[in-house]
């Protein structure tokens, strides 16, 4: 069974950067959409940034002029994290849509003030 596989979070000081990797353990179709979530304790799960298969980019209000999705031709995605704020202490999850939905295990990403 495939299963999605994240990596990069971590603690980083408010105005750091991160960059989160999440590739597939085998071989899938061509996604039709790529996704970066994140959820807060007690929050529900958002959407943060995704990209498409056209190649359209689509990001939360929040992170928008901070954060940058991107895609290689391995189908692995990548979320680039500058200008990090406290607020944006979350796990964050990678979903790969083909249209079959497929989730990561989820990383930690701890934004210091």
């Amino acid at each position: 069974q495939v299963t999605l596989v994240e990596s990069g979070g971590g603690l980083v000081q408010a105005g750091g950067s991160l960059r989160l990797s999440c590739a597939a353990s085998g071989r899938i179709p061509s996604p039709t959409v790529m996704a970066w979530y994140r959820q807060s304790p007690g929050q529900e799960r958002e959407l943060v940034a995704a990209i498409y298969a056209g190649g359209q980019r689509k990001y939360a209000d929040a992170v928008k002029g901070r954060f940058t999705i991107s895609r290689d031709v391995k189908n692995t995605v990548f979320l680039q994290m500058d200008s990090l704020k406290p607020d944006d202490t979350a796990v964050y999850y990678c979903n790969v849509k083909y249209p079959i939905s497929l989730w990561g295990q989820g990383t930690q990403v701890t934004v210091s003030s």
